[in-house]
């Protein structure tokens, strides 16, 4: 990644905020083999259409590897020499939430599997908790587990950044001093 002491790097943000291509980019300056993890699934020409075009934007020169329910066992099988990109949590999520999988037992053993990976591992995520309350169970149920699995895996990383316009901004080092709240003395 840009610094050797960031193996794990978590990148959250929303819709089209360059999550993805910056995420690929740190795999690309690393020097490693290229290992792009996918867990979108084509249901729906739309969907047939933003996977050719991720596919064609991130060239040639990657290894693939499709993992819609299976993404613990997808890292785990990566090795050192391996620069990899976990594109993304959310659809994921989707994916373990629709399919009645459960999903606490999921966000787990994925913590313990980004914990113990042997290679350089890139986590891309969405930030959905800022907009407004989804009108029906599911969405809610849906944004209140994705605000849970940001936050696993932020205390696994050893980077968390923020994409907004195609910026990064770094919340894991916190750039924030330490202070404390009371009298001054």
């Amino acid at each position: 990644m840009t610094e050797s002491r960031y193996r794990k790097v978590l990148i959250l943000g929303g819709v089209r905020s360059g999550k993805s291509r910056y995420g690929e980019s740190l795999a690309v300056k690393s020097g490693l083999n290229k290992v792009f993890i996918a867990t979108a699934e084509a249901g729906d020409n739309e969907m047939s259409d933003r996977i050719a075009a991720h596919q064609r934007d991130r060239g040639t020169g990657w290894t693939t590897v499709e993992a819609p329910l299976t993404l613990s066992d997808a890292i785990a099988a990566r090795i050192a020499n391996e620069a990899v990109v976990v594109d993304c949590l959310t659809l994921w999520l989707t994916n373990i939430l629709l399919a009645g999988h459960d999903v606490s037992a999921g966000i787990s053993e994925l913590a313990a599997t980004v914990s113990k990976a042997a290679c350089p591992l890139i986590l891309v995520s969405n930030e959905v908790g800022m907009g407004i309350v989804p009108a029906t169970s599911l969405g809610r149920q849906f944004r209140d587990w994705q605000g849970f699995l940001n936050q696993r895996l932020a205390r696994e990383c050893d980077a968390v950044l923020l994409m907004a316009a195609g910026y990064p901004m770094m919340l894991k080092p916190s750039s924030m001093p330490d202070f404390k709240l009371g009298q001054e003395t």
